[in-house]
């Protein structure tokens, strides 16, 4: 008899918990697809169609960020942009200097650029010694924003009623129904999700004339955000892996290839 009674509590505890997890899990499940979280974070290197030509010597001066969301300015930084386009530029077989060796002259070079001071930029590649440079390269965010947010919490508390209900239907004695909904009502889930688009421009210049050579732009769209759930006093939560830095990392990759397929 008492194996029976816990069965009935198990079962009635197991569809409550269905009722309010499954909701939640289906929505996740759907806009991450069947990748694994931690391989949308990741990594990914890029094979750049050009690489085995070689480049024109460049540098990359540091961008701006026009997005005044608190969130994107705490994850990204515009010397973080330009330290991943050195690598991914590099990769691509182009001459990168990089601004570690220009430190001294890198708020100088992105001044004479960003006002198109040609005289200026010509003493600049004198006196650094980099007369060989062809051209500067910048990649602004000029787009970063939630475009959909959605949150849910669920509270095994509010519907622990349904445990009765079900307890009713199957049988249980109200003793197992008070088990199953005492089991229900420590079950609390809360999600949060918002949808992001970013947008990044590459812009080249003639680093003897700063004449525009070159630019493009492209946007990426992500979904950031995570669950979690607790449940008789345990735990978890789940992050989806898809992070703002990433979205950017991907935005300089598709920029730095359009570069190279185009402007070699």
């Amino acid at each position: 008899m008492q194996k029976n009674v816990l069965r009935r509590v198990g079962a009635v505890a197991m569809r409550c918990l269905c009722l309010v997890t499954l909701p939640l899990v289906a929505g996740e499940a759907l806009a991450s697809g069947a990748s694994d979280p931690v391989d949308r974070a990741a990594y990914k290197d890029v094979e750049y169609v050009n690489a085995s030509k070689p480049g024109p010597s460049l540098v990359v001066l540091t961008g701006k960020i026009k997005s005044t969301n608190a969130t994107f300015t705490q994850q990204v930084n515009a010397n973080n942009i330009a330290d991943f386009a050195e690598l991914e530029l590099t990769k691509a077989n182009f001459n990168v200097l990089e601004r570690e060796r220009l430190a001294d002259l890198m708020e100088e070079f992105n001044t004479a650029y960003n006002m198109g001071d040609q005289e200026q930029a010509r003493k600049l590649l004198e006196k650094g010694k980099v007369a060989s440079t062809r051209w500067m390269v910048k990649f602004d965010i000029l787009r970063a924003e939630p475009v959909a947010q959605q949150a849910a919490q669920v509270s095994g508390r509010g519907i622990s009623q349904m445990a009765g209900a079900l307890g009713s239907l199957t049988g249980l004695s109200s003793r197992g129904v008070d088990a199953a909904r005492a089991g229900v009502e420590t079950v609390d889930t809360a999600n949060a999700k918002s949808t992001w688009i970013v947008g990044m421009r590459y812009t080249i210049l003639n680093a003897a004339t700063t004449e525009q050579v070159a630019s493009g732009y492209s946007e990426e769209k992500m979904e950031v955000g995570g669950s979690a759930t607790t449940a008789a006093g345990v735990s978890q939560s789940h992050s989806s892996g898809a992070t703002l830095d990433s979205m950017v990392m991907r935005l300089v990759q598709k920029s730095v290839a359009e570069i190279d397929a185009r402007n070699k």
